[in-house]
């Protein structure tokens, strides 16, 4: 029997498989198709085979990023939630995956990355606290310029910044979205019947988070909870498929504790050492560099004074030596 193929996704929290969309759509789809992953919850995208999370690895054709693709080769592997969809429930599925990532997308960024409260209070607290040392000193607001280029691109502007006109077009253009969603689930269980798809996926992915996570700025998620079928959509989700976290998720604090992973053994414990080495040692020298502990070229230049005033100085006295002995030899 061949080994599983590897998903390595975003660890959890609030109740969440996963705080990530990408990681919650991922995770989702595999959950509905019933593939058997071997599933690694990391909180650094380096320690992951393309670098970016979520990724799937594969024993045949390599590895694999962003939700999209990774769907397609779960469906290479005869796991496809979507067997059953007629061509128009099929076509529904792409247009509303289109408008999720058009209009509600951006918004979700927006609310967890760009808004100061909840990036500060949340988002980079959390990233902080489970990102392990020196890398949660800088990985975090790094992540957050990324968002926001992403965002920037997304919305073809290329100086959006945090602001009360830019959070009222985003949120405007999100809850648009999250009615028609509602209008289209209307009283069913998932939206094409009994039976979750890749939409159910998608949809999950991007409410999931923004129903469960704690935040201070919370107009969107205001907005979301107010509708009903949309809240009980992601709680059955959660229950059904995700019941451990689900449980979890109870009375559980914002910051969880670090999950382990075949990442605490030999050989990533120790490529893991060697780059937190790396980088301490590097953070340090710029620090004395940039205070002045280490000059390096004041020294040099001290030094090759140093080596020139003594060099003049012998010189002379080497012209008073021979002087001497002209003045010694005239005498004789």
């Amino acid at each position: 029997m061949a080994a599983p193929s590897e998903l390595f996704c975003w660890k959890g929290s609030w109740g969440l498989p996963s705080v990530d969309t990408d990681s919650l759509i991922v995770l989702a789809y595999a959950r509905f198709a019933g593939a058997p992953l071997k599933i690694h919850k990391i909180s650094n995208p380096w320690r992951s085979p393309t670098g970016i999370l979520p990724a799937l690895k594969t024993k045949e054709e390599g590895s694999f990023s962003q939700p999209s693709k990774i769907i397609i080769q779960l469906r290479k592997q005869k796991y496809n939630a979507d067997y059953d969809l007629s061509a128009k429930e099929g076509a529904d599925t792409l247009a509303f995956i289109s408008l999720l990532e058009e209009k509600l997308m951006p918004a979700l960024i927006y609310t967890l990355w760009i808004d100061p409260k909840n990036y500060v209070e949340v988002t980079r607290r959390w990233h902080a606290e489970n990102i392990s040392f020196p890398l949660n000193f800088f990985l975090p607001s790094r992540m957050q310029r990324q968002q926001l280029e992403r965002v920037r691109l997304m919305r073809g502007n290329s100086t959006l910044e945090a602001s009360e006109e830019a959070e009222k077009e985003l949120y405007r253009d999100a809850q648009e979205c999250m009615n028609l969603l509602s209008q289209r689930l209307g009283s069913n269980k998932f939206f094409f019947g009994d039976s979750p798809s890749s939409l159910d996926a998608y949809v999950f992915g991007h409410l999931a988070p923004l129903l469960k996570i704690k935040m201070p700025s919370s107009r969107l998620q205001q907005h979301l909870k107010s509708l009903d079928n949309l809240n009980s959509f992601c709680c059955n989700v959660l229950s059904l498929y995700f019941p451990s976290e689900s449980r979890e998720g109870v009375g559980r604090p914002a910051s969880s504790t670090q999950e382990g992973s075949d990442f605490d053994h030999e050989p990533y414990k120790r490529r893991k050492q060697l780059l937190s080495v790396l980088v301490a040692v590097a953070a340090m020298l710029s620090y004395a560099v940039l205070t002045g502990i280490v000059a390096i070229e004041h020294v040099q230049e001290e030094v090759g004074r140093e080596f020139t005033d003594d060099l003049h100085t012998k010189k002379g006295q080497f012209h008073y030596i021979s002087d001497l002995r002209e003045n010694f030899k005239c005498k004789l």
